[in-house]
């Protein structure tokens, strides 16, 4: 175990979340580190399957301070967002530090304890570590920005399916080349499985199971959507907030859906490429194939699962958690522990937390917190570097 470092304030997740917190907390001058378990900034991004595109036009994909560089109404590809988190850390020389996965969290007195490991080799950042070290840090306040999608959410009775069956989750799709020849049962129907199924229906028979999650309004890049999207932005921003009588209403119900509208997949393009919808959920295995609630057994040669994340947090040993798994806070302020926060939450403040471009008012909200907490010292505006005229004196 190295020696152990020692922060005012550490970010836990270089996502979109992280650095827009680190871009408010440097701009305090604070003694901030961001750590990322990634050997490269963007990688969430860059993991995922090679034709996605975001739903948002660019206008509302930027973080503080630098607008996305592409026309407003452009609907991102995920290199795209990977390569503008990337830039978005070197401009404002946020201090991201890579290959570091944290495997613990928990207070001792008045300082939080992270114990995590190094997967890097040092040649990703200039403070990255050796191989396979393992790390301690501490800090007065600790930020968690690890997002809401983590443990694949796969069926306990997919260990019953066949193991000639290919099967993984839509975390670890990529491409059609993946998949086995035969028909694929694709279950799970909202945007997920509904791009999926539309993509390897062009080479493959495809069913795509689960309930229709609705559609929608306009589709992402048409004229209309043009004309709605910023009305609908401020719905999710504005409206549909903690905020809001009707926003803490509905909120419980968004954090319990299964799938969000269809956003640019229509039953009709399905229907056109030859997928065959089935409303049934898939709930069991029969003989090694997969079954759905209707009765119905499909001899299928490959199951993708795009049935969602679950949160864990099992590494933050603290009593923060409600009955689901989830931190229990106030717009991101676990007021339990003093000093801890959360930033990058589904419905953390408004619908538009979960997006891009709505995650730079909760880190903005979280910094003040801190700020209103810890005042920064002279020192720490030395050490971040941060107070030029400090350092020109």
């Amino acid at each position: 175990m190295n020696a152990t470092q020692s922060y005012d304030t550490i970010i836990i997740g270089g996502g979109q979340a992280g650095l827009a917190a680190g871009y408010y907390l440097k701009q305090q001058g604070r003694d901030v580190l961001i750590l990322d378990g990634h050997e490269r900034i963007g990688t969430s991004w860059r993991n995922r399957w090679d034709s996605l595109q975001l739903f948002t036009p660019a206008r509302y994909n930027g973080l503080p301070g630098m607008p996305f560089p592409a026309p407003a109404h452009h609907t991102p590809t995920k290199d795209e967002m990977a390569d503008y988190l990337e830039a978005y850390a070197a401009r404002f020389e946020l201090p991201v530090r890579t290959g570091i996965w944290i495997e613990g969290l928990s207070k001792q007195g008045n300082q939080f304890v992270l114990t995590a490991s190094s997967s890097s080799t040092g040649s990703e950042r200039a403070l990255s570590t050796h191989s396979g070290q393992a790390l301690r840090f501490t800090a007065k306040n600790v930020v968690v920005a690890t997002g809401f999608y983590h443990s694949p959410n796969i069926p306990a009775f997919s260990s019953e399916i066949d193991p000639d069956i290919v099967q993984f989750h839509s975390s670890a799709y990529r491409r059609p080349s993946q998949v086995q020849k035969g028909p694929v049962l694709v279950v799970g129907a909202a945007n997920s499985g509904a791009e999926i199924a539309l993509e390897l229906a062009q080479s493959h028979q495809v069913w795509l199971s689960g309930r229709h999650p609705g559609n929608e309004p306009t589709r992402p890049g048409s004229v209309l959507d043009h004309v709605i999207v910023p009305l609908m932005w401020f719905v999710f921003s504005y409206v549909l907030s903690v905020k809001t009588p009707i926003g803490r209403k509905l909120r419980p119900k968004f954090l319990n859906l299964g799938g969000v509208p269809l956003a640019r997949v229509r039953p009709a393009n399905l229907q056109a490429a030859g997928v065959e919808r089935v409303y049934a959920r898939t709930v069991g295995a029969q003989d090694g194939l997969p079954v759905l609630a209707d009765g119905r057994v499909l001899d299928v040669s490959n199951i993708i699962w795009c049935t969602g994340f679950q949160p864990n947090y099992d590494w933050i040993d603290l009593p923060i958690f409600d009955d689901e798994g989830r931190p229990i806070h106030e717009r991101g302020v676990v007021t339990a522990v003093r000093g801890l926060y959360f930033v990058g939450l589904f419905f953390q403040t408004a619908l538009a937390s979960v997006l891009v471009g709505g995650v730079g008012r909760d880190a903005a909200y979280i910094a003040e917190a801190i700020a209103n907490r810890s005042p920064v010292s002279l020192t720490n505006q030395f050490r971040s570097g941060t107070r030029q005229d400090a350092r020109a004196a």
